[in-house]
């Protein structure tokens, strides 16, 4: 379940970094909450991971689920670089929550 729980921290937070995008464009509070929402459900299910997984692997695999995710999100909805360097490095990123998750 802690799996589980973390996999839906890293949602959140890809959710929450959109959301500061959204903010950033349109500046009103529903985009304000909306943000606020996603990094505390973040949060709490990182936490609920973190009472039975190694602190060390729960926060490199939420941090690599966010920042792959944001990157992705960025490419997919706005238009961000998809070259292919820059796809290499974030299945790398994710290669490396992978075999945390297959070590641990």
């Amino acid at each position: 379940m802690a799996w589980i729980f973390l996999i839906l921290a890293g949602i959140f937070e890809m959710f929450g970094v959109a959301m500061i995008n959204k903010l950033h464009r349109d500046q009103n509070w529903q985009a304000l909450l909306l943000l606020l929402a996603g990094f505390g459900a973040s949060f709490i299910f990182l936490a609920l991971a973190m009472e039975t997984l190694p602190m060390g692997t729960a926060y490199a695999v939420w941090t690599g689920i966010g920042a792959s995710g944001g990157a992705i999100l960025g490419m997919v909805l706005y238009g961000e670089s998809k070259d292919w360097k820059r796809m290499m490095f974030i299945s790398m990123v994710l290669s490396a929550a992978i075999g945390l998750k297959l070590i641990s």
